[in-house]
């Protein structure tokens, strides 16, 4: 369009003779353009649609004729694939393979999802989806039987899934049970297919309601039946102290290989052999599997009236996030057994990524049902479980409210410690440490492609493009995502290259297109459609790719294959697809199987025979999540096409995935030619990939792309290090550097190297740029963004040259420390504040109100102090170290068991008066006791100060303590008496403010005004004071003014920050 304006503008000089013509010929360029005005036309993404159906097919169909019914096939050589049965340790093979027909059940979904919109051309011209479908339900009940305990519940391979095989319980309740539910409920009719209307009949009045199928099969519930049948086998592994289930269970015998389960106690009925193998099972599962069976065990319990499974998949969830650290990630590795974290690691992939989606999406799910009902313990395989470990969770824990309240802190701890944003080229999400957020490693796996996609699910959609992109130039590079791949190299992490065909990616393009309608994904989608089709064409199906470099193959075709990544390609191309238009709180599973809940009682379809409880539960109600506003679309430039391809950070993405360091070549050759004609499933297009070693226009055509259009320089972060000499007879070694909950303890400066990096702090709004720096690393020890590097006042000045600007010691011009002793109660216990207790921030620009810092010595009392509190005592215990005074002997230790360190700030004006030159209070010692006596000891309690004080006061009293308003603060200092200024006299004033939110619950945390004293001080008589009076303010309202009531002591401790070049370093605190 920028062409045909310009040429527009060209011909409007001309002679009114030739408008007419331009004026024609505009019309015809206008109706072109919007001919293609959504970037591909409708007859584009039905053949697509088509496609994606045909690459189903030439799976689905070499399965059925050269595996069913064993799990999966290897489309090379023609042969099933099935549990490696001579090594029971390789459970890449063995966990997800039960010898349950596991492809034709994890395919049943798609076939019903194509039912609505099928192929009407070839040989198809029915709805051979639905027919399909139907016969592979028959075919599933032939082998496992109907569930029932009669004859028909046997089959030809089981009864049910009475097999031996022990497989991973995630694996088996997101594909079996998943795929078996999800069938269930588009059989029944509760999810839709175009055309298909279920109608229920009595067959005799003994038989339960049956629906008939052309193929003369009746069904009446065997797939709900057998999802329970399957779902059963798995909850022995559920019976954990923690309520984190075991990561595998034996389908016949349970768990007999976990000696410490509660049910293998008893040494005559325990599960255990009589003589155990000298090695046992591993207790290590993961957050994902834990955490990650709501969905599939709540839909199970909501159509069976069973509610064990909800409540024990529930259990587990909330047991992982009970876990979670002070940062609010979970980490990958838990054992099942302690519940502690195996590994220190966190990020989005791998072991963690679907714990974040059943977190979001179980909030849907929930939105659209009642309340469970209390139900009884149940059976466990036939036998009751051990008291205590089958108990419903908690009220609060069974709503929509609450699994939303989770995927909303876990974003926000994600977005702050593992999200880097475009200073780091693109923005990309990196592993960290569980405890601290610090950068741990610099890959992303294929796994966590799925985030973006959940992110545009639940409205976070800017973030989720912006990602989304880093995933495309990847796909665009290899033509397929690598296991792994690392963004500080460029290349394949550790020789991580398989792609094993993941729909993560996929996946993620598909929601981002319903959410926008952007063409931009549809190409995408159709980049990744002729990628598949040209690398991982086989003869009997699709292979996976061993190495996404040179294309070599692997010989096996995972379920999921079918079960998600064709189905979310076919969604893709099909936007009026029914489940593309479904207005109803139903969500598609971390395996892809689309999952709603009954609003009514369960039906007889499948059920046993219980009262009707969930109709009782909805009486009370459900409150709704609180409503939310998905956002708008990213508004497109005029006259464009996509608004993705218009970003002005495209090609940020396309640098950090190296895209321009790949060669350009036109002709593609391949022997897949050959076969376009005999194959549906392949044409000659497929060769012709738009990807792998073109840079440019990514997926989009050409004359979709602004000729004139450019990229947005590459953001950068001023980063240098800071390294100190090593002072002679010092040895640079591990007791330098003290790691803590909240940073880092430096004992010395000799030999230190400090990380810098330039951050903009995410929490200024104005239009003020506020830089500071950030310490990274020290000593080459990353540090996560809220970790403080902590050093004493001497240790630094030791360190601290005055001429250098790369390290200057400045001391706060505005915030102080009060620091106040206390006395005992009647009880002879020391007296107690009630308030909350964090370490103060003191380094931001501005100046701000933090909470009291208190340090407290290990004594008899029977109260305990705040988790906080004890994590800021053992910070305090190990300052002392840093102090440069002779530790303590018994005799300078206070008597006072209790100290309180209130945020003060100084005032301004021309009445202000500086600080008595005093020495400063001392930090405690190793023990956490305080160190030293305060200096003041005569505490006056003045109210508000209104009024004038006797003239005994400031003589007698070194401290005066008056609450905020009732008059002017230079009021409260002209009611003061005159004096003779002594080490006894008043020394300072203290005033307590009472802003809006402080009180008994603690210090606000909103910002501390500097109190503006605007004329001199005055004598109560209006003579100029001699000797003005030093005046600070504390926030804490009546909490801090009783704190002071209670005061033996006290003195100040002024505040100090180090600059670099100029600019605060806003994490490293001098104590």
């Amino acid at each position: 369009m920028v062409m045909l304006w310009s040429w527009w503008n060209a011909r409007a000089s001309h002679s009114l003779a030739l408008r007419g013509v331009v004026i024609l010929q505009w019309v015809a360029a206008l109706s072109f353009w919007s001919g293609s005005a959504y970037g591909m036309d409708h007859r584009q993404v039905e053949e697509l649609r088509q496609e994606a159906e045909q690459m189903f097919y030439h799976g689905f169909d070499n399965y059925m004729n050269h595996a069913f019914p064993e799990d999966e096939i290897r489309p090379i050589s023609c042969l099933p694939l099935t549990r490696d049965t001579s090594n029971p340790g390789h459970i890449e093979l063995n966990d997800a393979l039960g010898n349950y027909s596991l492809t034709l059940i994890d395919s049943l979904s798609t076939l019903a999802i194509i039912a609505s919109s099928p192929s009407s051309s070839g040989k198809r011209r029915k709805n051979n989806a639905l027919l399909a479908f139907q016969k592979g339900v028959a075919a599933l009940v032939e082998q496992y039987g109907d569930g029932t305990n009669g004859t028909k519940g046997t089959g030809k391979r089981a009864k049910g899934f009475d097999l031996d095989s022990k497989v991973q319980v995630f694996e088996t309740a997101i594909r079996g049970v998943g795929g078996l539910l999800s069938a269930h409920l588009f059989a029944v009719g509760r999810l839709p297919i175009r055309g298909y209307d279920p109608k229920q009949q009595k067959r005799d009045k003994e038989s339960q309601s049956m629906i008939e199928w052309p193929n003369k099969f009746f069904y009446n519930g065997q797939l709900l039946r057998l999802a329970e049948n399957l779902a059963r086998r798995l909850l022995p592994a559920f019976l954990t102290p923690t309520g984190l289930p075991y990561p595998r269970v034996n389908l016949r015998y349970g768990i007999p290989f976990y000696p410490n389960s509660p049910l293998n106690r008893d040494a005559e009925t325990g599960q255990c052999p009589r003589n155990p193998s000298a090695s046992t099972e591993l207790t290590e599962t993961c957050s994902a599997g834990a955490g990650s069976l709501v969905l599939e065990f709540t839909t199970l319990s909501r159509l069976t009236g069973d509610q064990v499974f909800e409540q024990f998949a529930k259990r587990a969830f909330w047991s992982v996030w009970e876990r979670k650290s002070s940062i609010g990630l979970v980490g990958s590795g838990i054992d099942a057994e302690s519940g502690h974290w195996t590994t220190p690691y966190t990020g989005i992939g791998a072991g963690i990524d679907s714990f974040y989606e059943y977190a979001a999406k179980a909030s849907v799910l929930l939105s659209g049902s009642g309340f469970p009902d209390q139900l009884p313990p149940l059976p466990v395989n036939g036998t009751l479980p051990p008291e205590g470990l089958t108990q419903l969770v908690l009220e609060e824990q069974q709503t929509a409210d609450a699994f939303m309240e989770v995927w909303l802190t876990s974003h926000a701890s994600i977005k702050r410690h593992l999200y880097r944003g475009d200073q780091y080229i693109h923005p990309h999400y990196i592993q960290g440490d569980l405890y601290t957020g610090a950068p741990r490693a610099f890959w992303i796996d294929s796994l966590s492609a799925f985030y973006p996609g959940l992110l545009a699910h639940f409205g976070k959609l800017e973030e989720s493009i912006e990602t989304h992109l880093l995933f495309t130039a990847l796909w665009t590079r290899y033509s397929a995502l690598p296991e792994r791949w690392s963004t500080s190299s460029g290349g394949i992490e550790s020789g991580l290259g398989w792609w094993g065909g993941r729909p993560e990616f996929i996946e993620s393009t598909y929601y981002l297109y319903q959410a926008t309608k952007d063409p931009w994904y549809l190409y995408v989608g159709e980049m990744a459609l002729r990628d598949i089709k040209r690398r991982c064409w086989a003869r009997c199906g699709w292979s996976g790719i061993q190495d996404v470099r040179n294309g070599d193959k692997s010989d096996r075709m995972e379920s999921f294959f079918l079960g998600e990544t064709i189905k979310y390609l076919f969604l893709l191309f099909d936007p009026n697809h029914p489940l593309n238009r479904l207005d109803a709180p139903f969500v598609f599973s971390t395996e892809g199987h689309p999952l709603i809940l009954p609003r009514r009682p369960p039906t007889t379809l499948g059920s046993r025979k219980r009262s009707p409880r969930e109709a009782e539960s909805r009486k009370g109600g459900h409150r709704d999540p609180e409503d939310t506003v998905c956002p708008l679309p990213p508004a497109m430039a005029p006259f464009s096409i996509s608004a993705t391809a218009a970003r002005h950070d495209l090609f940020h993405a396309a640098k950090l995935a190296c895209l321009h360091m790949m060669p350009d070549r036109d002709n593609l050759d391949s022997p897949l030619v050959e076969f376009s004609n005999d194959h549906p499933s392949i044409t000659v297009s497929d060769v012709r990939s738009p990807s792998n070693f073109t840079y440019f226009p990514w997926t989009l055509p050409l004359e979709f792309i602004p000729r004139s259009g450019v990229s947005s320089k590459i953001k950068t972060r001023h980063t240098f290090d800071l390294t100190f000499p090593t002072t002679p007879n010092t040895i640079v070694g591990p007791s330098v550097l003290q790691r803590f909950s909240s940073g880092i303890l430096v004992n010395s400066m000799s030999g230190l190297r400090l990380g810098m990096i330039q951050d903009v702090s995410p929490e200024i709004t104005s239009d003020i740029n506020v830089n500071h720096y950030r310490i990274q690393a020290v000593n080459n020890i990353m540090l996560g963004k809220d970790e403080r590097i902590f050093v004493a006042k001497d240790t630094a000045s030791n360190a601290v040259n005055p001429l250098d600007p790369n390290f200057t010691r400045i001391r706060d011009p505005a915030l102080l420390d009060l620091v106040i002793d206390l006395g005992r109660d009647d009880s002879g216990r020391p007296a107690r504040s009630s308030m909350n207790v964090r370490l103060n921030s003191t380094t931001l620009p501005s100046v701000q109100s933090t909470p009291a810092i208190s340090d407290k010595r290990i004594s008899g009392s029977g109260e305990a102090a705040s988790s906080v509190k004890q994590a800021f005592s053992m910070l305090l215990q190990q300052v002392g170290l840093l102090i440069g005074e002779a530790a303590p002997s018994p005799s300078n230790i206070v008597s006072s068991a209790f100290r309180e360190y209130v945020p003060a700030v100084l005032p301004v004006g021309i009445g202000a008066a500086p600080l008595p030159d005093v020495e400063e209070a001392h930090a405690p010692d190793l023990s956490g006791n305080p160190r030293g006596s305060l200096i003041w000891h005569s505490i006056y309690m003045a109210d508000d100060g209104c009024v004038k004080m006797p003239s005994s006061v400031p003589k007698q009293y070194q401290v005066i303590v008056m609450k905020r308003g009732g008059c002017s603060f230079t009021s409260k200092l002209q009611n003061i008496p005159t004096f003779v200024p002594s080490k006894s006299s008043l020394q300072l004033v203290v005033v307590v403010s009472y802003e809006e939110g402080e009180g008994i619950n603690g210090v606000s945390a909103s910002l501390l005004v500097r109190p503006l004293l605007e004329s001199a001080q005055m004598t109560s008589s209006g003579l100029p004071r001699r000797n003005p009076i030093p005046m600070v303010m504390v926030g804490g309202g009546d909490e801090v003014y009783g704190l002071m009531q209670k005061a033996i002591g006290m003195g100040v401790k002024r505040r100090y920050e180090i600059r670099a070049q100029g600019v605060p370093i806003s994490n490293l605190i001098v104590l």
